[in-house]
């Protein structure tokens, strides 16, 4: 990652008060992005909040400090409001568009400048201040370099958070948004006492027995095209009723058709209870997943994006994303 510009950094230490957001639906990355962030930045003598729009997903409850969130907007104006003008500051970190910011965005950039941190190929220019870094692992590698150019103290609470996110946005390092740095980083995590097991246990280990009942229902869904290259499967939300499973108990279901020997795009369509559609795409080798997303105005990044569909059936949004996807399988995009 190039050097933090200092008027960035000078931004941050001026602030008396930072709130720090993330984008709706926030996964592993962001979640543990902002948790570490809020201890550095107490640790620099800040004082923080954490908004999130809605509780967080009990699949990254064992973070540290996943318990001491702000879901309450009033709350946030309140804490920001007073003070100079410098002295409050926002900080997005993890979303690649304003409309990420969830149905409060309009009202949260009124209150204070805004900080954008974010590593999204998809990234659509908004706020005051940006920190940009496309092709980064993850944005928990920008808030570890971050509190490094701030010299912060990163505690172990904060270690974990940070190598739960890059674990997380990486698939346990296994996409090739993996670079050395990220792994040196990892290392130093490490080195602070995160235990990887134990991070990994808690990521990948602790399903519950509805999450595996759910899981047969939409492995049962599968198909495939274009000779086996596609593969899509899907959950209603009769689905969910049948084996008494939370909406949070699909989380990364995509990755199951992705493991297949010949795919190369996986489509997860989820049906939520508001009436979207929720589409997880995921690739293998050269195809670029984050062209179709932002088709139909998602985003993400090469291997892994989504997008969301209003007043449509599932039916109607399979087929325009195979459609978008078999048309850049024909060109060899």
């Amino acid at each position: 990652m190039e050097a933090i510009p200092e008027a960035i950094l000078d931004t941050i230490r001026r602030a008396e008060k930072m709130v720090l957001l993330t984008h709706v639906h926030p996964d592993g990355d962001a979640l543990g992005s902002a948790l570490a962030l809020r201890d550095i930045l107490e640790g620099l003598g800040k004082k923080t909040l954490v908004f999130f729009e809605e509780p967080i997903s009990f699949l990254y409850t064992f973070m540290p400090g996943s318990d001491r969130v702000c879901i309450n907007f009033e709350e946030v104006k309140q804490f920001a409001a007073g003070g100079a003008a410098d002295s409050v500051l926002l900080i997005a970190l993890d979303v690649g568009d304003k409309n990420r910011l969830g149905r409060y965005r309009e009202e949260l950039t009124a209150l204070a400048p805004l900080l954008v941190i974010d590593h999204h190929l998809s990234y659509d220019v908004f706020g005051d201040y940006s920190l940009l870094e496309v092709g980064i692992s993850s944005t928990a590698e920008m808030v570890y370099e971050l509190a490094l150019a701030l010299r912060a103290t990163v505690t172990l609470p904060a270690a974990k958070n940070l190598f739960a996110a890059i674990s997380s946005d990486t698939g346990s390092f296994r996409y090739d948004s993996t670079g050395p740095r990220t792994m040196r980083i990892a290392a130093d995590l490490l080195e602070l006492g995160v235990r990887p097991d134990e991070i990994s246990s808690a990521l990948y280990d602790n399903s519950s027995l509805s999450r595996l009942r759910l899981l047969k229902e939409v492995l049962d869904t599968l198909q495939l095209h274009a000779e086996g290259r596609v593969a899509v499967v899907h959950v209603e939300g009769d689905m969910f009723r049948r084996v008494r499973a939370e909406m949070d108990d699909a989380e990364g279901f995509v990755e199951y058709p992705r493991s297949l020997r010949k795919v190369e795009v996986a489509i997860f369509l989820k049906e939520k209870k508001d009436g979207q559609i929720g589409v997880s795409l995921r690739s293998k080798g050269n195809f670029d997943v984050s062209e179709v997303a932002r088709m139909f105005g998602g985003g993400g990044h090469r291997k892994a994006a989504g997008c969301r569909f209003h007043d449509e059936d599932l039916s109607s949004v399979r087929g325009k994303i195979l459609a978008a996807v078999n048309a850049r399988l024909a060109t060899g995009a």
